[in-house]
């Protein structure tokens, strides 16, 4: 039997590893298309894009966060660019259908991919990209294990994609927008190793990243007792754009948020107490009720990581 060039082509090894990431990219694209890229002006020139509330899984994983622009007189901060390229490509032009102004700061509030795969749509002369110090050190590190899981988002260059900073902020920072002042504060161990948030002095709305999250439950990728004490001496904005999940009042999103983290503390102390070991614990983690919260999967994985920590106190 005569097999014709197109088809020992596609029955090719590479052929039979592109297709896969075609068909989700193709869903990819669908999943944001399907979805408006609606944008909410929550105070003057500043604009929330909120994330779909969807799992890692999920096509619709590239625009899973939230993420902002402010608008001043000279230029805009874009404040994340969400998980996939096509979904910074689709901010992009959301913003740019908003203002006529240029983007002078990429600022990422962390390394998460949901908050930085979107960077590459936004590489231009004379664009600034703004992160705490340790962000280039944790995209470097994640370079590899994004290229593999994110391939889709990445849009088959994930070397090129992966945009790190250009300016970093050892502590705090202001960004002058034109008649407009942003303070970057650079946290210490918490959510991950490299949260900043973003405050606008102008409408006193805080950017936090995931450094809070409402509905949606908490990821511990840094350093519980770090959190917490973030959450305690974080004074109150007029308003707070949290890194998924709805905008909410202030007393509310950290109260929910500092319960949770609270019971992780308790369940952990209580273990070590009581010498139950980490595997057992965490099996257990897994049937774990936790009312009042949606795409529980990492509970298991932050009660580990609290317990290690609590361990070495």
């Amino acid at each position: 039997m005569k097999i014709d060039a197109h088809t020992r082509i596609l029955n090719s090894p590479f052929m039979k590893t592109l297709l896969p990431m075609l068909v989700l990219a193709s869903l990819l694209a669908h999943a944001i298309s399907a979805f408006a890229f609606s944008t909410d002006e929550i105070a003057p020139g500043v604009f929330v894009h909120r994330g779909q509330q969807v799992g890692v899984e999920d096509p619709a994983r590239g625009d899973s966060a939230n993420l902002a622009f402010v608008v001043g007189t000279r230029c805009i901060a874009v404040i994340d660019t969400g998980g996939s390229i096509a979904t910074g490509r689709a901010w992009r032009a959301t913003i740019a259908a908003r203002s006529q102004l240029p983007v002078c700061y990429v600022i990422n509030t962390h390394g998460h991919f949901d908050h930085v795969l979107g960077n590459a749509a936004f590489v231009a002369s004379g664009v600034e990209f703004v992160g705490h110090p340790a962000l280039a050190d944790t995209l470097e590190a994640s370079r590899e294990f994004f290229a593999r899981r994110f391939a889709p988002e990445l849009a088959g260059a994930p070397e090129s994609a992966i945009v790190t900073p250009t300016q970093v902020v050892t502590a705090r920072r202001e960004l002058d927008l034109g008649e407009r002042v942003l303070v970057l504060h650079a946290q210490a161990l918490a959510h991950s190793a490299a949260d900043l948030t973003v405050f606008d002095q102008a409408s006193g709305t805080l950017f936090t990243g995931d450094l809070l999250s409402v509905t949606r439950l908490p990821v511990l990728d840094g350093s519980l007792r770090g959190w917490q004490v973030w959450m305690r001496d974080t004074p109150a904005p007029v308003r707070v754009v949290p890194g998924h999940g709805p905008l909410v009042p202030w007393a509310r999103a950290i109260n929910a948020q500092a319960g949770y983290l609270s019971g992780l503390e308790k369940t952990a102390r209580a273990a070590l107490d009581d010498g139950v070991f980490l595997e057992d614990l965490v099996e257990a983690a897994h049937s774990a009720a936790l009312e009042g919260w949606i795409l529980t999967s990492p509970h298991p994985r932050n009660l580990s990581k609290a317990y290690r920590e609590l361990e070495w106190e």
